[in-house]
Order: C-alpha cells, then structure tokens, then sequence
C-alpha cells in the first residue's frame, strides 16, 4: 500500500494548524487585553503548550500505533468507552467544527474583496471542492496538501516580510510592568488562551493517520515537533506584525484580521489583493482536515457495528464514506452555525479531548512497568515536566472557560453524556472487535 510520506505528514501538521485561528483571534482577544506584551506571550505559552503535547503524543504515538488519534490512545489506555466519547468528539467537532470555521474565514476574506459573493457558498464550495480531490487517490490527495501547504509557507513569509518593510509601522513597546502581571492571572488571559489554543489545534493531526504514515514509529516524533515549532515561530511573526501594521482599535472584535493589517500596510487596493491571498492559506488547512478526520471516522467503524459503514474504502484505499460524512457535517455547520460560538465550544471540547490523552502517558508508563516491559523507541523529552507542563497550561484555560462562558461547557457535557449513550447502545448491537 501507497503510504504518505513525511513531508507529506509534516504538511498536514502545519497546515491543520496554521489556518482560522491565527487569522481572526486576535481581534477576540485585543477586546479584554490591551498589551501587545501580554498578546505575544499568549501565543509563546499556547506554542510552549502545543509542543509539550506533540511531545508526548510522539510517545504515544510510537507505543500505541494505529490510526484515530485520542480514540486510539483513550480507548486503549482508560476504556473503549472513554476512546469512543473521543471519537464521537472527532466525529462531531473535532473536524467538522474546525472546518467549517476554516471555510467561514475563507469566504469571509474572499468575500471582503468581492463583496457581491456570497460567504455560504464560497465556504460550502471549497468543502466540496477539497472533499472529491481528497476521495478519489491517495497519491492525489497527498499532492494536494503538500501543494497548498507550500503556498501557505510562502505566503505567510511573503506577507511579514512586505508588511514590515513595504508598509507603515507603528511602535510596539514591549514592557511587562504591574499591566502585563495582572493580565496574566485574569480571567481575560484565561479565555483569550483557550482562542490561541484552538489556533495550536492541528499539531496531533498526524496521529489520525498514523497507518498510512511511512515507518511510523521513526517518522511520527520528527513530523510532531517540526511541524509543530515551526507553527509557534510562525504565529508569534503574526501576530507581531498584525499589531506593528494596524492600530488595536481597528482590529477589536473583528474577524477578517490580516485584511485589516493589510489594508494599513499597502493601502485599500493592497488589502483586497492580500485578502484573495490570505483567502488561499485557509485551502490547505480545509484541505489537511479532510485528510485526518476522515481517518478517525474509519477506525470506529473497524470496532463498531453501528458505524460499520464508516470503514468502508475506494480501490486505492481512502475511505471515502467516512470523507463524505465529515464534508457533510462541516456544510451543516456553516449553513447554520455563528463564528464565535461555534469557536468557543468547540475549542473547549478538543481541550478537554488532548488533555486526557496527554495525561495518558502517565498511565501508559505504569501499565509498562507493571508488565514488565522494557520501553523501546521515543520516548517524551523532558518527561515528566513536559505533559505536566501542557496538563497545567490546559486546565487552567478549561477552568476559566467553566467560570466565564457556562453556556459552552455545558454545551461540551451535553454531547459527551450522548457519545456515553451511543456507546452504550453500540454494545448492546454488539461490536466487531
């Protein structure tokens, strides 16, 4: 069987990552925190964070190899039932959400350089679009990622470069005085970290896929923190320039983000002309999410009945029921769902989701030892400091989400107790395994 290369693993990596967030959270977040100090160090804390997981999902990756990410870790490592509340996440917002909010921003930046088109279908029609280059070989839905993914590198330099040395700058003083001190411990940074964490989400998107990874064992822990240490340098360069071009006021609660930096830096015409630009970098990340949801999908229906039909394959092996059902769910989602609260809730979830796989390495040391085994391969560097590390970055945002924005956590609680259900009514069914 053809396998994705780890170029190929690396590309989905940075572009599951580098897409929605990075593009339209800092408008969120200049709402409650006015220091450009304090917005730089969210993104090296949510970067700092996202790198001690791939870290440890590196581990777990080589130890438990097999496609579907947390469903393979959770179920493997707590109960099948907490693996399928994770897959059930997958299968409901873990992609579906993301995608859609992917599409959204698209359109949202096309959409600002031809007003006269209309956003739902300009989202609705790259879902499509991505949805048959990705069915139909993996050897052309590997191109197509490693394709756009170029773009999107080029891009993102190109745009820093021409802005800070094109455009017209403003002073950014950087200070962490008594401002910056009580930013940190408010429940403002709190929240505005749960949206920088949604942009790091992405950087376990090749652990969805591990099967079709190339010597997955030697590859997974490269691709993991290349991928992942190139996104942070990334999003700090940014961030910094989005606030270096475009006063915090103009981009206070907005969205389209970098066509704002981009109107101030080259002017009205420019920023339409940057606006169809920024537009392409959300393909590759649409197109990524395509390629590693689908996967999750595919391996619950290898274990249960109810989902059976979710495994089914074309000739060259892509599942592509399981391609559909996430397309499908992601057009949904754009049809009738907002930005932001769609953001929030699902930002939350996958945060709860990584947060417990992360603290399956604990479990996974401790089965080893009981057992006898000698462990061979990666193994997470800096262990423990490292998941301890994400651990405590992560319920300290989950915490603060719990206290200022009930209406999403409960929102969570209510679609983990139905994946409960659903488990509950697939081993009555019975199950393949």
């Amino acid at each position: 069987m053809n396998r994705f290369s780890p170029l190929t693993a690396t590309a989905i990596v940075i572009a599951n990552m580098i897409g929605t967030g990075v593009f339209t959270s800092l408008g969120f977040q200049l709402m409650d925190v006015q220091s450009s100090s304090a917005i730089l160090l969210l993104w090296v804390i949510g970067g700092v964070a996202a790198l001690c997981g791939a870290l440890t999902y590196a581990e777990l990756g080589a130890q438990l190899p097999r496609s579907g990410g947390e469903y393979n870790f959770l179920g493997r490592l707590y109960h099948p039932a907490v693996g399928f509340v994770s897959g059930w996440i997958s299968i409901t917002i873990g992609f579906a959400a993301p995608i859609a909010l992917a599409a959204m921003t698209f359109s949202a930046y096309l959409g600002s350089a031809f007003p006269d088109l209309s956003g739902q279908a300009l989202a609705a029609g790259l879902i499509i679009i991505l949805t048959g280059l990705h069915g139909i070989t993996r050897k052309l839905s590997g191109a197509t990622q490693v394709v756009f993914t170029g773009l999107k590198i080029v891009l993102v330099l190109a745009f820093s470069t021409a802005a800070l040395t094109l455009g017209e700058t403003q002073p950014l003083p950087f200070a962490f005085g008594e401002v910056e001190v009580a930013y940190l411990s408010s429940s403002a940074f709190a929240v505005s970290l749960i949206y920088v964490n949604y942009a790091y989400t992405g950087w376990n998107a090749a652990t969805y896929l591990i099967d079709e990874v190339d010597h997955p064992e030697r590859n997974l822990p490269k691709v993991l923190m290349v991928g992942t240490g190139f996104v942070m340098v990334s999003y700090v360069l940014l961030n910094f320039v989005f606030m270096k071009v475009a006063p915090i006021e103009a981009m206070q609660g907005k969205i389209e983000i970098g066509m704002i930096a981009a109107d101030y830096a080259f002017g009205e015409a420019g920023g339409q002309a940057m606006g169809i630009t920024l537009s392409m970098l959300l393909i590759s990340t649409v197109s990524a999410m395509l390629m590693a949801g689908p996967r999750v999908l595919q391996v619950i229906g290898q274990d249960f009945r109810l989902f059976g039909f979710l495994a089914k394959t074309n000739k060259d092996g892509i599942p592509m029921t399981a391609i559909l059902a996430v397309a499908g769910l992601s057009l949904m989602l754009v049809l009738t769902s907002s930005f932001e609260s769609v953001l929030v809730f699902s930002g939350f979830v996958l945060a709860l989701n990584t947060f417990f796989a992360v603290a399956g390495v604990f479990i996974l040391r401790f089965k080893q030892r009981a057992a006898g085994q000698e462990v061979v391969g990666y193994q997470t560097w800096g262990y423990p400091v490292t998941p301890i590390l994400y651990l405590g970055l992560t319920a300290w945002t989950l915490v603060f989400i719990l206290l200022e924005r009930p209406k999403e956590a409960l929102a969570a609680g209510f679609i983990i107790l139905l994946g409960l259900m659903l488990y509950w009514l697939s081993e009555r069914l019975g199950t393949d395994r």
